[in-house]
């Protein structure tokens, strides 16, 4: 593999705030989709953080494609973000939600306006544009977000458990369309998860956050068939 292809690496990466220190030398293939798990408070959220460029690490690097990310502001870095309350604008329309990812001031021509729509009509949402947030239903609402995310066209999607309000089948669907999405366009997907069964569903590999430590992704199906001891104890507390 060339310095080029290299996809997402964390390299030697330290942050300490307070008496919380995290730490990641690893390397995520480009195009592979990864779950993220690990117990509450173990350093997930700062993980991704550090990737997004919310937070500056003390030491190391963040590199895309053999880039240091550092530089760059988190707008300006080549991913986009699904959060847990979806972000959107209860103000905006659909439309305008989803539109947000081309152009901030919204001002569209009539190819972008067409995107828009082509974006909405591949997340189930056809004809929905005039409505605004608050009449949809949650899944609805993940669709809108995951539209904008679409047509932001990054090369990396983060998810910070955008979805855990919602049932396991409409969750499970939503998984579903990420996957479909990340198929088609190649990117690579980092997934924020408490629940085994997502990371089994979604992500052929999966990285195990414990007390600060950032593991190297492994194979989902034999890290959580064999889990080390700190995460057994964990899916432990997790399941029904």
């Amino acid at each position: 593999m060339s310095e080029g292809e290299n996809g997402l690496e964390l390299r030697s990466l330290r942050l300490t705030q307070d008496d919380f220190s995290l730490s990641a030398d690893l390397t995520v293939p480009k195009g592979a989709r990864v779950a993220v798990i690990g117990p509450s408070g173990s350093g997930k959220s700062t993980l991704l953080a550090l990737i997004e460029g919310f937070l500056r690490p003390d030491a190391g690097q963040v590199r895309w494609n053999g880039r240091d990310l550092g530089p760059l502001a988190p707008g300006d870095r080549p991913l986009s973000v699904l959060f847990q309350d979806q972000n959107l604008f209860p103000h905006l329309t659909v439309f305008q939600n989803v539109a947000l990812g081309l152009r901030p001031d919204l001002r569209l021509n009539g190819p972008q306006r067409r995107q828009v729509e082509t974006a909405l009509a591949e997340v189930g949402l056809a004809g929905m544009g005039a409505r605004r947030p608050g009449s949809l239903s949650g899944g609805q609402q993940g669709r809108v977000a995951l539209a904008r995310a679409l047509l932001r066209a990054r090369p990396m999607l983060l998810l910070d458990e955008p979805f855990s309000a919602l049932g396991p089948a409409l969750k499970a669907e939503m998984l579903e369309l990420v996957a479909r999405i990340a198929s088609a366009s190649g990117a690579t997907v980092l997934m924020v998860t408490h629940d085994p069964a997502d990371a089994r569903g979604f992500a052929e590999l999966t990285i195990l956050v414990d007390g600060g430590v950032v593991h190297p992704p492994r194979p989902t199906q034999a890290l959580l068939d064999d889990p080390p001891p700190a995460l057994r104890a964990y899916l432990g507390a997790v399941r029904p």
